[in-house]
């Protein structure tokens, strides 16, 4: 287990003032990235939703200004299924945005039916892991132009279970929709860790950290209507020991975004039963989320399949 200095909880009382501070969350009208959102405008930060669905992102706008008045929000179209969508806003908003202090890679899917996108890769991997590998690319100058630009990718528990076949990228054969998602978040790590590892090779002030929520009820539990009711009604009316809010999920994210005392290539997560619940603390990733010859290969294939290359 990694350890850290005895303290109190983390909470989101602890994320500091952000004013004058840029950050841009992916999938934030809903989930952790909403819960996310809020925090970041109440401390100050000028927020970008960047999200597929215009309607619902604007509903999550609407309501953090409700409680928030001076929030300065704003939202972004993108839809992480389509790379022309995720070229077509990151270039946006690097017009509009120069400077980026916090990017959140947080939007994502989970336990889908095989499927693929709209470039021809499945749909958890390409949605999960490609297009937030682009919009990253493509958006990276402005987040190196911030004193201290931080970028967090969220991964999961379940990225113990993923395996890349580079062979099979793209799950023809074999597919199962957890191992899907599992394979997603893998490369969410793998990319988290090896962009700190190539931010620090070139001299870069700005840190690459990822989070997970744990088991938190949002609206990326299982999207089957009735299972997806059922969990709901025993997360929000009994306590259990591996589902936590939404708001409690969003800490670890947080604090990798926030935190003074965090470093680039951390990885944070809930420290209660099997990582699923509870304030946020450093946790450790799996053996091979670390590999660097993975992630090296995993990068290539990455900058090969969305024609993104890094400026590094």
């Amino acid at each position: 287990m990694v350890k850290e200095p005895r303290r109190r909880r983390w909470s989101a009382d602890d994320v500091p003032d952000l004013s004058g501070r840029t950050a841009v969350i992916t999938g934030a009208n809903s989930g952790i990235g909403f819960e996310a959102a809020k925090v970041l405008a109440a401390r100050g930060a000028t927020v970008v939703l960047a999200c597929r669905n215009p309607a619902k992102a604007q509903e999550a706008l609407n309501t953090i200004r409700a409680a928030t008045p001076e929030a300065d929000v704003s939202v972004l179209e993108m839809d992480l299924n389509s790379l022309a969508s995720v070229r077509k806003a990151a270039e946006a908003l690097r017009a509009e945005r120069p400077v980026i202090d916090l990017l959140v890679n947080n939007a994502g899917v989970t336990l889908l039916p095989y499927g693929l996108t709209a470039d021809g890769f499945e749909l958890h991997f390409g949605v999960n892991y490609l297009g937030h590998f682009a919009f990253t690319g493509i958006v990276l100058d402005a987040v190196l132009a911030a004193e201290a630009g931080r970028i967090i990718t969220v991964g999961s528990n379940a990225h113990r279970m993923g395996k890349i076949d580079f062979d099979d990228l793209h799950f023809a054969e074999g597919y199962r929709p957890l191992r899907g998602y599992a394979r997603s978040k893998l490369a969410n790590l793998l990319f988290a860790f090896d962009l700190q590892r190539r931010l620090e090779a070139a001299g870069s002030s700005a840190r690459s950290l990822a989070a997970h929520p744990g088991g938190a009820n949002t609206e990326i539990l299982p999207s089957v209507g009735p299972v997806r009711r059922r969990l709901k009604r025993v997360a929000d009316r009994i306590p259990n020991p591996i589902v936590h809010s939404a708001h409690m999920g969003a800490l670890p994210t947080l604090r990798a975004a926030t935190d003074p005392a965090s470093k680039g290539g951390e990885y944070y997560g809930p420290r209660g039963l099997l990582k699923m619940t509870g304030p946020p603390v450093l946790v450790r990733p799996s053996t091979a989320s670390r590999s660097t010859e993975t992630a090296e290969r995993l990068w290539e294939h990455s900058e090969r399949l969305t024609g993104v290359t890094y400026s590094l």
